[in-house]
């Protein structure tokens, strides 16, 4: 018997799987895998998840399971986040998957979302600034979280995530369009908590899209969360990462290096996010961390989420 733990971050776009042991420090990963599902992909209010999306996302998570079996994990904790939450389908997904895989994948709101997130980014931060943002772009939904003395004193969930975006808004001014709405209100509820935000405060940004543009900035050909963790990526590098991608189909995104596949038509919305907050709050740079949901469901005890 072993002190594994397994941990599963479903989410609307990407499926990640991390099994990790317990030490004095935190957790320290064993196998980690990820597979781009696209969940949300074809999602409709009147229907929710897509028949093909279903499929994709039950294999994935059969897949996970025999992984989980060889690794002899008994301990697990899978979150589902803003596909399966906003899915009417969603309630059959899950029962699905409990039924077919034995993995009980609990759904979780966007402030347990970002509280999760938050002590995952934490645990890998190399830096200890009292005051962060963090940002969490993900396929459904985006999560705007300040911190104070690790403590979560703001949360937003946005109803911006790239694969929304994208299929939603599929012309840049529109998206363009439609983030600058959502960070208005954003600003005024920010001022109605009373928590300013400037540049001064170290921003840090998690999930794919994020990884994507430290994998571009660093030319990587085989990802290696250990060099992305805690890379700094300057406005101008993103700005610069955003018009060379821009000219270029999705098809041809997949020759630069960095760009994981199944991101290649998702990216420019990502970018119009990131780029948007970053604007929006005077944020010279964006700090990646690769830690984020995963690691905090792995960190969390087992009636948290």
């Amino acid at each position: 018997m072993n002190d594994y733990c397994a941990a599963i971050d479903f989410g609307t776009n990407t499926a990640r799987l991390l099994i990790a042991r317990s030490s004095p420090t935190g957790i320290i990963p064993v196998r980690i895998e990820r597979e781009v599902v696209r969940l949300g992909g074809g999602f409709t209010d009147e229907h929710g998840l897509s028949a093909e999306a279903w499929d994709r996302g039950l294999a994935c998570l059969h897949r996970f399971s025999e992984v989980i079996a060889e690794c002899g994990v008994k301990r697990i904790r899978a979150s589902a986040t803003s596909a399966v939450r906003d899915a009417v389908n969603g309630p059959a997904f899950v029962a699905t998957v409990r039924q077919e895989t034995g993995i009980n994948l609990v759904v979780i709101n966007g402030d347990d979302e970002a509280r999760l997130t938050l002590r995952g980014v934490l645990s890998g931060l190399n830096s200890a600034h009292d005051t962060l943002a963090v940002l969490d772009v993900g396929g459904g939904s985006t999560e705007f979280t300040v911190s104070s003395g690790g403590i979560p004193i703001f949360i937003k969930s946005m109803p911006i995530g790239v694969v929304r975006l994208t299929e939603g808004f599929p012309a840049p001014a529109e998206m363009i369009g439609r983030v600058s709405s959502v960070l208005d209100q954003l600003e005024k509820e920010l001022a109605l908590a009373g928590v300013s935000v400037s540049g001064a405060f170290e921003l840090v940004g998690t999930a794919g899209t994020a990884t994507t543009i430290a994998a571009i900035k660093l030319e990587m050909v085989d990802y290696d969360y250990r060099k992305v963790n805690n890379v700094s990526v300057s406005r101008s590098d993103i700005s610069a990462i955003f018009r060379r991608l821009s000219c270029l189909t999705p098809l041809e995104r997949l020759s630069i290096k960095g760009m994981e596949k199944g991101r290649e038509d998702l990216i420019i919305a990502g970018l119009v996010i990131t780029t948007s907050v970053m604007d929006r709050f005077g944020f010279g740079s964006l700090k990646i961390s690769d830690f984020g949901l995963l690691e905090g469901l792995a960190l969390s005890d087992e009636d948290s989420v």
